[in-house]
């Protein structure tokens, strides 16, 4: 018996050296375990940075279909975008997905309200009404301040406090020159099996106030964490390597990427 698990060992430790093997195997890491992404853009500034380089967790949100690198093709035809339901995001997760208007696209943003979440947006501020009715919204969300509006409690401003980096620009102002949606949004309503998500970067993220809420079929994964990060004058950032989202949320990091922001983004109007 010990020889036959040795011979195995021995079949599959030569397997795994082929040229074959090599493959199959980086493929499954990628398919089900880790994939490499790059942040493109300011979208998630100050908790994720442009050129910071990060695996992320497939199996955070369940099995999503395999596609063929580059190609994003999917290999396993007539699924939902899953090929194993899991977890569902929770609020406050950085969460990877396909952009519903081009699937072929990648987005990272943070979740800010599930299905059957209520949730508008004025004078910039986020507000929310958990599903689960105005004694969770008491318990969950105890240090924030609470507004009621018919008899309903809405969370002011949700995850400021345990995610730091979230924060707006002053520069932009409701003048008519930028978009309202930034600025105010009609109440909503998180449709069955979808997800809300903003950018951290809020006042210049392309998120779900303009195109609505990502169905569960096209989350990928989470953040694990960056493996490498270079800023744009083609300088490593050090501290950032191996650092989780969790860890990029500490003082230090996060004081680095504030005043890199500050002086990077002075004359900053766009959306990512």
């Amino acid at each position: 018996m010990k020889k036959k698990i040795l011979d195995t060992l021995v079949k599959i430790y030569h397997f795994s050296n082929s040229w074959t093997g090599t493959i199959l195997i980086v493929l499954f890491v990628i398919f089900f375990i880790a994939q490499a992404f790059r942040i493109p853009s300011g979208s998630m500034k100050d908790s994720l940075l442009i050129g910071d380089h990060l695996f992320a967790k497939k199996f955070a949100y369940g099995i999503p279909t395999p596609h063929l690198p580059f190609l994003e093709i999917p290999l396993v035809p007539g699924t939902d975008g899953h090929i194993y339901n899991g977890d569902e995001p929770k609020r406050g997760d950085i969460v990877i997905f396909r952009y519903p208007n081009d699937v072929k696209l990648h987005y990272v943003k943070r979740c800010v309200a599930l299905p059957g979440d209520e949730l508008f947006v004025m004078d910039k501020v986020l507000y929310l009404h958990p599903r689960e009715g105005n004694d969770y919204a008491k318990k969950a969300f105890s240090n924030y301040e609470l507004k009621d509006i018919d008899g309903k409690l809405w969370v002011k401003d949700p995850y400021t406090l345990e995610h730091p980096g979230i924060h707006h620009d002053d520069n932009i102002v409701d003048n008519g020159v930028f978009p309202a949606e930034i600025f105010n949004t009609n109440h909503i309503i998180v449709p069955k099996g979808e997800y809300f998500m903003m950018g951290d970067n809020r006042d210049h993220s392309n998120d779900s106030r303009f195109w609505g809420a990502v169905p569960y079929g096209l989350v990928e994964g989470t953040p694990w964490f960056v493996y490498f990060s270079i800023d744009d004058n083609y300088q490593v950032r050090w501290d950032r390597i191996g650092k989780t989202p969790y860890d990029l949320e500490q003082k230090e990091v996060l004081d680095r990427a504030v005043a890199a922001r500050i002086i990077e983004d002075a004359k900053d109007n766009e959306l990512y």
